[in-house]
């Protein structure tokens, strides 16, 4: 059974050295991101991946007029559970670093290794931030719209574009999406690629994630606009570039982690 004085141990356990680093640095980990993807492209597996989530949760909420309003949540909330989905491409980007083998059955490892536990408490607290948005998103929806409002696909786009509570929506809903992005950001960031990288415990990892931000705030935010500016691109038109853009910044995230964090 745990104690007090090991709880303390436990927290006090030190995190690796943070670098200081600048905007060459983002841009460096972006362009050594696509030349990993074009040496290992990741479209097919998010293809084969991504795009079936995708589509059944169009046509979940599509077709089903109460679960209506939050079809753009679902969408938006994508790159709040994104860090998760990325660990495979962590993986494959850690493999080529070393020299090491990295086909595509080396995507699953992280699941099936050390980083499993720690993947798995890092994925549900994503999972918990990505049920806060969308329950925000919701209570935003029903203030504006009226929770009972009857609502059809060609009403929804109507209302949104045509109406003071459709632009009213719009607005409190990307800056409470703003919010849970960057908190998915501070955590992610480097709690991910490291559990991958090294054994460590997934409090750690977060620990070390907030310290990295701390030392350098205006570079991570530079990046979260860099990544919400890609993401924004792959969904026009009809999510075609996620293809491309999710792969990519999975390798260039893990390139930014090893600037970040002296390893």
């Amino acid at each position: 059974m745990p104690t007090l004085e090991n709880t303390a141990s436990h927290f006090a356990t030190p995190i690796p050295e943070i670098r200081r680093i600048g905007v060459a640095d983002l841009n460096w980990a972006l362009a050594e991101g696509w030349k990993d993807f074009l040496a290992k492209r990741g479209d097919l597996v998010v293809i084969g991946l991504l795009y079936p989530i995708i589509c059944l949760i169009a046509a979940v909420t599509t077709f089903n007029d109460p679960l209506l309003p939050l079809f753009f949540p679902l969408v938006a909330g994508l790159s709040i559970v994104g860090p998760a989905a990325a660990s495979g491409f962590y993986e494959l980007a850690r493999r080529r670093e070393e020299g090491r083998d990295a086909s595509w059955w080396h995507f699953l490892d992280p699941l099936n290794g050390r980083s499993r536990l720690p993947l798995a408490l890092l994925t549900g607290g994503l999972g918990v931030l990505m049920i806060g948005w969308l329950l925000v998103a919701y209570a935003i929806y029903a203030v504006t719209f009226g929770a009972h409002a009857p609502m059809r696909v060609g009403d929804l786009f109507g209302r949104l574009f045509t109406t003071q509570a459709g632009w009213a929506l719009i607005l409190l809903g990307n800056f409470a999406g703003l919010g849970f992005a960057m908190a998915s950001l501070i955590l992610s960031v480097v709690s991910f690629p490291m559990v991958v990288d090294t054994p460590v415990d997934a409090g750690r990892a977060v620990r070390t994630s907030l310290a990295a931000v701390r030392k350098n705030p205006r570079e991570v935010f530079g990046w979260g606009l860099r990544v919400a500016a890609l993401l924004l691109l792959g969904l026009i038109p009809a999510a075609i570039g996620l293809a491309v853009v999710l792969p990519w910044l999975g390798y260039a995230t893990w390139h930014l982690y090893t600037r970040l964090v002296v390893r």
